[in-house]
């Protein structure tokens, strides 16, 4: 799985290509960011505990989001059931990057809390007063405590950027994966300063009329996370077509049976040149992809078998890649 290096100006283009998601399917984007919204204010009731457990969740949440936009890219529909669809695969491993994300932060706040000492730490827990001897210390070490934490916190960002696209469709472990998101952030460090400078002016900007704009750049910010991933870890585009679910005649689709499972040859590939013949799954609703777990011959990308085109034992994600391993045979018979 190559880390690509993209131009600056694809910080624009995510954010653009993130609203086209949006606008393909508002309504149902607005519920699903407005119901992970009211998860997080219903645990944040809870005194301490509850910002634990919602830090944890967030990336199995971030990865349901994701699966939608997987759909979504692939012409079927993003449905409010992905938002706690990644709850049953690969759930453990989405909690430990949660875990992980939560100790980094634990651990930056307490660095802060020591270099502002125990005079910052009671007037921001304990709303005690300083007089103004005092307070100008008091603000000189809050403003250290500040750039240590702006410095801190960018790294772990990164780290937990891409990490839940990577445990659910490439399989990663948790340390793996942030480690990989980290050095994708890394090496795409211009794009992001534009993407990261656009979205604080895109924020102010939402937040003016009451706050109403935030409910198109929250969607369009995690479509652009799923645009970003595809970009820098596939180099693909995405595809969003004005149809909801893919076109295909399954009047002319023939039936066969290999190991007692029905699946269903495309016409789209019935006319390869050797006339050999690739299956692919009928359609299913999104609750298949808690089945069986296979592996993209060409980019790796885990996938559900049910969704999977299979020739020869192999297993592919989509029409494009295919298309590139059969090229690639046709080249090289031998391979």
């Amino acid at each position: 799985m190559e880390i690509r290096q993209v131009s600056a100006k694809y910080g624009w283009h995510w954010i653009t290509k993130g609203f086209q998601m949006f606008i393909k399917a508002p309504m149902i984007w607005t519920v699903v960011c407005f119901t992970m919204f009211l998860i997080a204010m219903t645990l944040a009731l809870i005194p301490m505990v509850g910002q634990f457990i919602f830090t944890l969740i967030s990336p199995v949440l971030m990865a349901g989001i994701m699966i939608g936009c997987r759909e979504q890219d692939r012409g079927k529909s993003f449905e409010f059931i992905h938002l706690f669809i990644a709850f049953k695969t690969n759930v453990a491993q989405l909690i430990t990057v949660g875990g992980i994300y939560l100790i980094g932060q634990v651990l930056i706040v307490g660095l802060v809390m020591l270099i502002g000492g125990s005079q910052m730490t009671d007037m921001l827990l304990y709303g005690k007063r300083v007089d103004e001897a005092e307070l100008i210390h008091v603000m000189d070490n809050m403003l250290t405590a500040s750039l240590v934490a702006l410095l801190l916190s960018i790294p772990l960002m990164m780290a937990a950027w891409f990490s839940p696209l990577l445990v659910v469709f490439h399989g990663l472990q948790p340390i793996p994966a942030m480690k990989r998101s980290f050095f994708a952030c890394l090496k795409n460090i211009i794009p992001f300063q534009l993407y990261g400078l656009l979205l604080i002016i895109f924020t102010m900007m939402a937040l003016m009329p009451y706050g109403i704009g935030m409910v198109i750049l929250i969607p369009t910010i995690f479509a652009s996370i799923y645009v970003s991933y595809k970009h820098i870890f596939l180099g693909e585009e995405i595809s969003i077509s004005d149809n909801l679910y893919p076109e295909t005649d399954y009047q002319k689709a023939n039936w066969v049976d290999e190991n007692n499972e029905e699946v269903v040859q495309s016409p789209k590939e019935s006319h390869n040149e050797d006339n050999t013949q690739s299956v692919i799954s009928p359609p299913n609703t999104p609750l298949s992809q808690e089945g069986d777990i296979v592996e993209c011959e060409q980019c790796k990308i885990l996938i559900p078998r049910e969704e999977a085109i299979r020739f020869n034992g192999r297993f592919f994600c989509s029409d494009k890649h295919f298309q590139q391993y059969q090229d690639a045979m046709n080249k090289d018979p031998k391979a």
